[in-house]
């Protein structure tokens, strides 16, 4: 299982959110490429990138630290928010992305989000189902939509997603552990060949075995990084060891 640390950006700073609420931002470091780079140093291969300002903004807006990250880190980034149009991913692809995660646009536009995949390829297009109560949240989860999580998911890989990002926002940033049941919910009610990462929730170190002997492909793990939950030398050795 790879190990994703996340970077959410407002204002070119690294925050956090709780439950994808902005009054709740809390700023860890001024300086996100210090942040990357200190993963990195860690044996981490992986990021993912989180516009902020894009989510709220509707189209890309912190390109320019992505742009950083990519080029002074061999991290491999996912980037998203708020990416709604042709012009946002190739600025992000040429910004140094590797993958990009569209969340809003799969449930606003199915149009545009199929083109993208058909363009760029599954590997390049990941599904971003943030959910609540298993309906699927939209804008920056300002919004709520009536698309029930599972069958939107079933409903893409018909269409050739494989990888998917699930995060529960009720766990979202509150350190309480992730929703183990959703995500064996959905890899059992899925094809063989999802790649599901989790996210949202993640507090301790023993939750990623967990999470890996599920069959998560991924788990993205942000506030138990920045508030010490999980130390990097802990993420280091689950790095070595798996």
């Amino acid at each position: 299982m790879r190990i994703i640390p996340a970077i959410d950006i407002i204002d070119g700073k690294c925050v956090r959110l709780s439950k994808g609420d902005y009054n709740t931002k809390k700023i860890y470091n001024e300086n996100p490429l210090e942040v990357a780079k200190e993963f990195e140093a860690h044996g981490i291969e992986y990021l993912h990138l989180v516009d902020l300002d894009g989510a709220k903004s509707k189209h890309i807006v912190n390109h320019k630290v992505l742009e950083q990250i990519a080029s002074k880190t061999g991290l491999k980034i996912d980037f998203g928010g708020g990416l709604k149009s042709d012009s946002d991913l190739r600025i992000a692809f040429e910004s140094g992305a590797n993958q990009i995660t569209g969340g809003s646009i799969a449930v606003k536009d199915r149009d545009v989000f199929a083109s993208w995949l058909q363009k760029f390829g599954a590997d390049k297009i990941i599904l971003g189902a943030d959910a609540l109560d298993e309906k699927v949240a939209v804008s920056g989860w300002l919004e709520e939509s009536k698309e029930e999580l599972v069958p939107f998911i079933q409903e893409y890989q018909k269409q050739g997603v494989s990888y998917v990002i699930c995060t529960d926002i009720s766990k979202d940033g509150m350190l309480e552990g992730p929703s183990f049941d959703l995500y064996s919910k959905i890899l059992a009610s899925s094809d063989k060949g999802l790649k599901l990462i989790a996210s949202g929730g993640i507090s301790t170190y023993d939750e990623l075995p967990k999470l890996a002997e599920i069959g998560c492909e991924g788990t993205i793990i942000g506030k138990a990084i920045y508030e010490n939950r999980i130390s990097m030398k802990q993420l280091e050795n689950f790095i070595l060891n798996k």
